[in-house]
């Protein structure tokens, strides 16, 4: 649900920032923040990060991103699992994990929020959109 006024978005932005929409019906949703002076995206945070400005506002991601940075993490945790940066498509960068296999996940491949979510650690989860054919040229 969205709110046209200034004041309920400057009265909601600062609880739902950053984190995954629950209310959306059939998929997760990331929320971020949009320095209003200098255009910047952000995740999860209260000051931008280039102009130090605190008037942000509450934007939705669509979900789509590059895997910047991806690596297999085996403590403190049951089985090897994969932790990637993702950048996503707005000029923000998340923390989250890839779905598929661990040795098949690599920079500049390209996801997409998946409806699943990290039951442990809460974190978003993405889906690889294309299949990787890297021996086929």
């Amino acid at each position: 649900m969205y709110h046209h006024s200034g004041s309920a978005v400057q009265q909601t932005s600062g609880s739902a920032a950053g984190v995954l929409d629950r209310q959306a019906p059939d998929t997760d949703t990331i929320l971020f923040q949009r320095c209003t002076w200098c255009g910047t995206a952000m995740y999860h945070r209260l000051l931008c990060p280039v102009c130090q400005g605190s008037d942000l506002r509450t934007e939705r991601s669509e979900g789509v991103g590059t895997v910047r940075h991806a690596t297999v993490v085996h403590r403190n945790t049951p089985s090897a699992r994969n932790v990637s940066l993702v950048e996503m498509a707005e000029g923000f960068v998340v923390r989250g994990r890839v779905m598929g296999p661990l040795i098949g996940i690599h920079s500049g491949d390209r996801v997409r929020l998946s409806t699943v979510k990290d039951p442990v650690r809460g974190e978003p989860v993405f889906q690889l959109v294309d299949e990787p054919f890297r021996g086929w040229h």
